[in-house]
């Protein structure tokens, strides 16, 4: 196998059917859930991202303690975001002990990045979605015409989650808000009377001062 770029984000070669690994997910729960369906390469010199599904495709991990410590994260998913070579899919765990600094990942990783974020309440959990990603990537194009289609609802399903934690939005109304607003640059530059007519004055300036206020206040627990 090709050698990586060591500290770099440069093409990562995985062979079909393959997971390359970072060394430190030898031994893990998360690595335990995939052995026996996927073959897993660890290598210890990827710093940026967990796992490479392809040369192209990669996963970063942020665990419940990354979420909690602090925002050390958010330099990986900006290095991976400006790569420009790499699709970066960001799963994070989810607990009720993380689940107050949620919403911010959620805004930084979306809202802010474009990526694509997936909630998962543990390793094992995660290990399941990373075998589903792998094997949709190892079907021939010509045999699974939705693949892209795939990725496609991964990041509309991502970005409708994200929606909902505006304030005043929620379930209801990110869907209605999204078929106006099919973008979040469309989203964010839309005026409170653009807003109003999809789901009234109260929560269009909610959404308003949202996407306007400087910086972003995370929920009090």
């Amino acid at each position: 196998m090709e050698r990586n770029n060591p500290g770099g984000t440069g093409p990562v070669h995985v062979p079909l059917g393959h997971i390359v690994a970072n060394e430190k997910w030898r031994g893990s729960q998360l690595a335990q859930g995939m052995q026996g369906k996927v073959k897993l390469i660890f290598e210890e010199d990827l710093t940026s991202a967990d796992f490479y599904l392809s040369s192209r495709s990669c996963i970063l991990y942020i665990t419940e303690a990354d979420l909690v410590t602090g925002h050390g994260y958010r330099k990986r998913l900006v290095r991976v975001r400006n790569s420009g070579h790499l699709q970066g899919i960001i799963i994070v765990e989810k607990t009720q002990t993380s689940e107050q600094y949620f919403p911010a990942v959620q805004k930084f990783t979306v809202l802010d990045l474009g990526m694509v974020l997936l909630p998962v309440a543990n390793q094992w959990e995660a290990s399941c979605l990373i075998i589903q990603l792998v094997q949709e990537q190892t079907r021939e194009p010509s045999r699974n015409p939705f693949l892209r289609k795939k990725r496609c609802v991964l990041s509309e399903l991502s970005l409708v989650q994200t929606v909902q934690q505006i304030p005043g939005v929620g379930k209801v109304k990110a869907p209605l808000l999204l078929q106006k607003f099919p973008t979040i640059h469309q989203l964010s530059n839309a005026s409170v009377q653009e807003l109003e007519e999809v789901v009234g004055h109260s929560v269009a300036q909610q959404i308003h001062a949202f996407f306007t206020q400087s910086g972003w206040q995370q929920p009090h627990s």
